[in-house]
Formats: structure tokens, C-alpha cells, sequence
């Protein structure tokens, strides 16, 4: 399938800053190259022409040179590129897309020994981009029986108390039995919460090994809420830096790609079953509220969000930002997967591979989901990609909404976390209304 039209590179343009390189400099350095779309929402009709605009300064003024640019469909093929001479220190680069999806420039150049790379992202129709695959047909009943064994393992919570970090917060160390390693994290709530008086809202982590954190959870606490912040592993909390890394080069170093052989042996299998847990030691707090249920994460936090509310009805909202997870079949249909990138770009799979995988995708989940959402997505994300992100993301059939990153690679902005925030606050207050 054609999906790229190309037009020649011509002079002049409009650009936005998006740092010298695809991290932000804390100091603005001697060199600055940009690159931007000429939409301000970087939003465009299938066909349409996407201008990108290449803009390059030295010391705050503008400088020629010739740079190099690729053109691609969200980092995969196809994949056009070429050179433009800046004249007036500027250029723009054209391209369409004919189908949903991305449309990513990348553009390099150097002016003396700085080597500048630049990235800008365009949407063309994302909420369009359908899944790679269908769900397997026995994915709501594979998840049955996963929850069935867990369910047969009793919770068994431990509270300790630990030292708060905030004052007026009451916090303990959590740990429960789960299929697996169990549940291990820290819960907060405020001193002197009456029964039946606090919104859940349980956090959980990205990528990495580490410890659950305390301040988290305390944080939230303080606003008036029953917080659990939970490590992605079930390991124990509050051990010296060396223990993480040790099990991060060792034992858990490539627990992204583990067991994919088999739906049974993947490694997240016990990951997305410690939420459950989780929410089975938060929801028997007397302090809980009876009625809300959040789940909060990023990258592969948000994976984990989108995995939740797929996985049980008690959540009554998610927060997804620039979720992993998603899309894990992209490859088969020429598209960019999601990280933990179970099919890497141009591996050929082994069927059992595309098999297990599917009942792990976060497209399955979102359409599963009973409860609304809020996602985030870095236009120039390469780890979770838009695409995948907006796969996921047009599954859902709730009430949802999304905050396009558009400068952003995987993190969350300031603009972007603030309203990741704002939508939580937002549902506590609806859900108070409603009572």
C-alpha cells in the first residue's frame, strides 16, 4: 500500500522550537535546528500536503547550510529523504500521508563540530487508526480464568507503618499475596479519614526496577485521597539503590520480552494480576468511599491503566500518559508497535509470538474498559509511538479524551501532566457531586 505523496523542498517557512536535539538543553546552546508543522495542532486530512518548516540559528540569528531529512510513516517505512539548503536559515520539507496514522520529518545537520538533529510529528486522521489485529476471540475468557486463579489466592495484606513524609498523612507498607510475586507498595491516607470517605487512586510505574514511592502516594494523601503507589514487581520497598540495579542488569534485565512465547509465560501476565490484587487490599479500606476508583500510570504505567480498567470494574477512571503497551501487532499491517516492542521493527515473528502477545495488547483492554480515560501522546515519541498510542486510544468507547503533546518525545510535558492531574481532580469532584 502507497501511503507517502511527495512534493519538491522549497524555501522559506514557519517553524516552532523544539530543541537542538530530541532532548531539552538546559541552556540554549550556540546552535539551534528546528523543525515543526505549519498546522498549530499538527493535525491534517488524509492527502493533504504537511509542510514542515526547518528553521536554524547560530548565537539567535539566522544561518545557512544544507541539512538532511527523512520523511517517514512514524519512523517505519516508507521512507523518503533528501537535502535542503537553508536560504535566510530556513527551508520546508512536504509530504502526505494517504492513510490514518503519522507522518514524522527527522532532520540533521552540522555547523561546524555540532552535530543537530531535529524532530517534528504531523497526525493525519489519528483517531481513524484502527487496530493491527482483532482481538483473540477467547480473550475475555483467557482473563476470566487468569482472574479466577488469582482470586483463589488469598490477599492476605500486611500494613506496616512507616515514617510519613508529610505531616497529616498517615502511610504503611503494603504487602499481598497475588499469583506470583504479590503486591508490594505504600499506601497513604489522611489522619483522622472517616469511613467511607476517600477516592481511590492507585499509581503505578513505567519502565525500571525500583522501589514503590512513599512520596507519591503521601502527596496524593494530602489532597484528600486513599493512595496506593505500587512497584511494578512485587519487590520489597525502600532497599539501597544497588539492590534495583543488581536485579535490573540481572534476573529482570529483559523482562519486556519474557516468555512471549506463550500467552501463560509472559512476563506481564503477573503484572496486570497485581492490580487486581492491588485493588482488592485498597477497595476493603473502611476509609474507601464505596464508589471511586482511579488508576494512574505512565509509559508502562499507563499500560498498566489502560490493562486495569480492561481487567475490572471497580475502576471508575484511568489515566494512560504516553502509554506502552499498545498495538504489539503494528508490524503485520506496516505499521510501528509500542513499546516493550514484543515484534521489533523488521523481525519476522514466529507465529506462536503474534499469538500470545495479542491477549497483552492495550487495544484489547481499551475496548474492554467500562470507565472513561485520559491519555497523553508525544507527537515525536519513538518509544511509544503516536500511533500505537491513538490505536489504543480509539478502542476505547468510553467517554475519553487525550492531550496531544505535540513538541514531546515519552515524557510528559508540564502541560501534560498538569491535565493528566486535572482530569483526575475533575472526576473526584464529579464523583462527589454524585452522591
Amino acid at each position: 500500500m502507497k501511503f507517502f505523496s511527495w512534493l519538491a523542498v522549497v524555501s522559506l517557512g514557519w517553524a516552532v522550537f523544539l530543541g537542538a536535539a530530541e532532548g531539552v538543553a538546559p541552556v540554549k546552546p550556540r546552535e539551534v535546528l528546528t523543525v515543526a508543522a505549519d498546522h498549530a495542532d499538527a493535525l491534517y486530512r488524509r492527502g493533504e500536503t504537511v509542510t514542515f518548516a526547518v528553521k536554524l540559528e547560530v548565537d539567535g540569528q539566522p544561518a545557512d547550510a544544507e541539512v538532511q531529512w527523512t520523511l517517514t510513516q512514524d519512523g517505519v517505512e516508507p521512507k523518503r529523504s533528501g537535502s535542503a539548503k537553508l536560504v535566510g536559515g530556513q527551508a520546508t520539507i512536504t509530504g502526505s500521508l494517504a492513510a490514518p496514522g503519522f507522518l514524522q520529518c527527522r532532520v540533521t545537520g552540522q555547523v561546524g563540530a555540532a552535530k543537530l538533529t531535529a524532530l517534528a510529528g504531523a497526525g493525519v486522521e489519528p483517531t481513524a487508526i484502527k487496530p493491527s489485529q482483532p482481538a483473540p476471540e477467547d480473550f475475555a475468557a483467557f482473563w476470566a480464568a487468569q482472574k479466577q486463579a488469582l482470586a483463589a489466592v488469598p490477599v492476605n495484606a500486611r500494613l506496616t507503618p512507616v515514617k510519613s513524609p508529610r505531616e497529616g498523612v498517615e502511610t504503611f507498607d503494603v504487602q499481598a499475596d497475588s499469583v506470583g510475586a504479590g503486591v508490594s507498595a505504600y499506601l497513604a491516607w489522611p489522619v483522622g479519614a472517616k469511613p467511607r470517605s476517600l477516592p481511590i487512586i492507585l499509581t503505578v510505574h513505567g519502565a525500571g526496577v525500583s522501589s514503590s514511592n512513599l512520596g507519591g502516594a503521601a502527596g496524593w494523601a494530602k489532597d484528600g485521597v486513599l493512595a496506593m503507589d505500587m512497584n511494578a514487581h512485587g519487590l520489597p520497598n525502600g532497599k539501597p539503590k544497588e539492590f534495583y540495579a543488581e536485579l535490573a542488569a540481572g534476573e529482570l534485565k529483559d523482562y519486556r520480552v519474557a516468555g512471549r512465547t506463550a500467552r501463560e509465560t509472559i512476563y506481564f501476565r503477573g503484572m496486570y494480576l497485581r492490580l487486581v490484587r492491588a485493588l482488592d487490599v485498597l477497595t476493603a479500606q473502611p476509609e474507601w468511599d464505596g464508589r471511586t476508583v482511579v488508576v494512574y500510570g505512565s509509559s508502562q504505567g499507563g499500560a498498566q491503566a489502560i490493562a486495569a480498567a480492561g481487567l475490572d470494574e471497580r475502576v471508575t477512571f484511568f489515566v494512560a500518559g504516553v502509554p506502552a503497551g499498545n498495538d504489539h501487532t503494528g508490524a503485520l499491517a506496516g505499521r510501528i508497535a509500542g513499546w516493550p516492542k514484543f515484534i521489533p521493527t523488521g523481525e519476522t515473528p514466529a507465529p506462536e509470538v503474534v499469538t500470545a502477545v495479542r491477549y497483552y495488547d492495550g487495544v484489547n483492554f481499551a475496548a474492554r474498559a467500562k470507565a472513561p480515560g485520559f491519555f497523553t501522546v508525544g507527537f515525536i515519541d519513538t518509544t511509544c509511538p503516536p500511533t500505537s498510542v491513538y490505536a489504543a486510544y480509539n478502542a476505547l468507547t468510553t467517554e475519553k479524551g487525550i492531550f496531544n503533546d505535540i513538541p514531546s518525545g515519552h515524557t510528559n510535558s508540564p502541560a501534560a501532566g498538569k491535565a493528566m492531574r486535572e482530569a483526575v481532580m475533575k472526576h473526584f469532584a464529579a464523583r462527589r457531586v454524585e452522591r
